[in-house]
């Protein structure tokens, strides 16, 4: 048992390191320049963040002196973008966003996109390049729907204060986010410039001089600026036609740039993450879970199920969504489940318990909050549900034909126990029960009466064996060379106990005392 149980922690320890630390290696081991290059050219999930906030920290402890951000997306998660943001602006390094427009590209920084360029303490595009919609959105069963004004007040207010505080047009970054804004181009002594219907009032109240252009925003819509107009209006720093364009004109030499691209491991983790992969790591490990349960040692089922939980807190651990919380939640849960099955009879708070907090620890450890306080994180919320849901609801149903078709399937059969009459006995079944009745009746004779059932069709209904646990009233009793789950009819017999199987039952035979004759 303690073998098994160290077993089972190096297990975990092995996985949750492979699958945390093997990306954060190649990182380390990157090249060393004066440019460093990280490019965001997908949609915003979860694991984005954790790619840019690995690849900031390598650049700056190799010294970089200029990190340019590549950011060519259509929006994604507003959680994530509001993590990325915060870290470009904890960055010591300058930073620079530039929206590319080369053959693999979208040559777009929309919604979150908008939010990550803003947090840089420079913005330049590429031609033909837009830049805009920032409002939050999410996701129901009829479509998109705009988030509420709770979700979008805090949303403007992170835009406004990541504007102000890098130099861009304050009212630029509200009408990107609020379709109530209106903004309209002013010409003040031949300069153009956005201004927002609420300042324009208040500009002719103070009777200054300028002179109103077109539209550029009207209520009901959502600000998007062209490449050209973001350097028109004053947003942007320039327009250049490619990253080495770039790298010259912030007076550096494009020979100085390192690229940090995504890893093979990175592509591995983002698929490790996604909804689907998580769903079937579960169900893999409840399904083995239950097939170690029900079969006697710890053997390969018991590694398998270890080893897909593991995947799953490894990964959420990389997400930095894994906390000291999750991780107690489980351990009580299994806990409170072991006790439920192996102590106390019957099943009741224990076990329901158990049950809680180990699927409550696993949408937890999805997510970087414990209760959702606006629309998007309720959408986060609900998605890491239906994951975990879909899985242990997958892994019941998957439970439920193999007990089915047990008897069916040879592979199986290890896990149920035959007896002498059966056709697939000895062979197919456990043949080495078979040299346990041999072994029986070579010291003792032949079996007492009472371990047949018939003359034709004899069992081991009647044989005697020795408990090697605990009857709890579950544990594990020894039959000849054979080691077995037993159970009792309520009682509870400690180790040693000599017992008498009463009947079998699927992968488990029912036992009591042995009379003392």
């Amino acid at each position: 048992m303690l073998k098994g149980m160290r077993l089972t922690l190096s297990i975990i320890i092995l996985a949750i390191s492979v699958v945390t630390f093997a990306p954060a290696q190649e990182a380390v081991e990157a090249e060393t320049g004066s440019v460093y290059v990280i490019p965001l050219r997908e949609d915003v999930d979860r694991y984005l963040g954790v790619f840019l906030g690995r690849s900031l920290e390598t650049a700056e402890s190799a010294g970089a002196e200029l990190i340019i951000i590549e950011i060519d997306t259509f929006g994604g998660r507003v959680d994530t973008a509001l993590e990325i943001a915060s870290k470009i602006g904890a960055a010591s390094a300058r930073t620079v966003a530039y929206v590319p427009a080369d053959s693999g590209g979208r040559g777009v920084s929309w919604s979150a996109g908008a939010l990550m360029a803003f947090s840089c303490s420079e913005l330049w595009m590429a031609p033909g390049t837009s830049m805009g919609a920032a409002a939050p959105v999410y996701q129901t069963t009829e479509g998109m729907q705009a988030a509420e004004e709770k979700t979008v007040s805090a949303v403007r207010g992170q835009m406004s204060a990541l504007a102000e505080k890098n130099g861009y047009p304050v009212e630029v970054a509200l009408a990107m986010v609020d379709a109530d804004v209106v903004l309209k181009e002013i010409i003040v002594d031949g300069e153009v410039s956005l201004a927002t219907a609420e300042e324009i009032d208040l500009m002719e109240r103070q009777g200054e001089i300028f002179e109103i252009g077109i539209t550029v925003s009207d209520i009901g819509k959502l600000l998007t600026l062209t490449a050209g107009q973001m350097e028109r209006y004053g947003v942007s720093s320039g327009t250049v036609a490619s990253r080495d364009d770039l790298i010259l004109s912030l007076g550096f030499s494009p020979a100085d740039a390192v690229v940090l691209e995504k890893s093979q491991a990175d592509s591995v983790l983002t698929v490790l993450t996604s909804g689907v992969v998580t769903s079937l790591l579960l169900v893999v490990g409840l399904v083995a879970l239950y097939m170690e349960v029900t079969s006697p040692g710890f053997g390969v089922m018991g590694t398998i199920s270890l080893i897909a939980f593991a995947v799953v807190f490894g990964a959420s651990g990389l997400m930095g969504n894994l906390g000291p919380m999750e991780i107690l939640m489980f351990l009580v849960g299994i806990a409170l489940l072991l006790l439920e099955i192996f102590i106390i009879p019957g099943f009741g708070i224990a076990g329901i318990s158990g049950i809680v907090l180990i699927l409550s620890s696993l949408v937890f450890s999805l997510q970087d909050f414990y209760w959702p306080q606006f629309d998007w994180q309720w959408t986060i919320a609900r998605r890491n549900v239906g994951v975990v849901g879909g899985g242990v609801i997958g892994g019941l149903i998957l439970i439920a034909v193999i007990m089915a078709s047990m008897p069916r399937i040879s592979l199986l059969n290890r896990l149920i126990l035959k007896q002498p009459g059966d056709p697939d006995y000895g062979g197919k079944g456990r043949p080495d029960m078979d040299t346990a009745v041999d072994s029986a009746e070579k010291k003792s004779g032949p079996a007492a009466p009472a371990a047949v059932e018939s003359s034709e069709k004899p069992s081991f209904v009647g044989m005697e064996g020795t408990a090697i646990t605990d009857l709890r009233p579950v544990g594990k009793i020894r039959i000849g060379v054979n080691t077995v789950v037993a159970e009792t009819d309520g009682e509870y017999y400690d180790k040693d106990t000599q017992v008498v199987v009463l009947r079998t039952d699927g992968v488990k035979v029912v036992v009591a005392a042995k009379e003392d004759s």
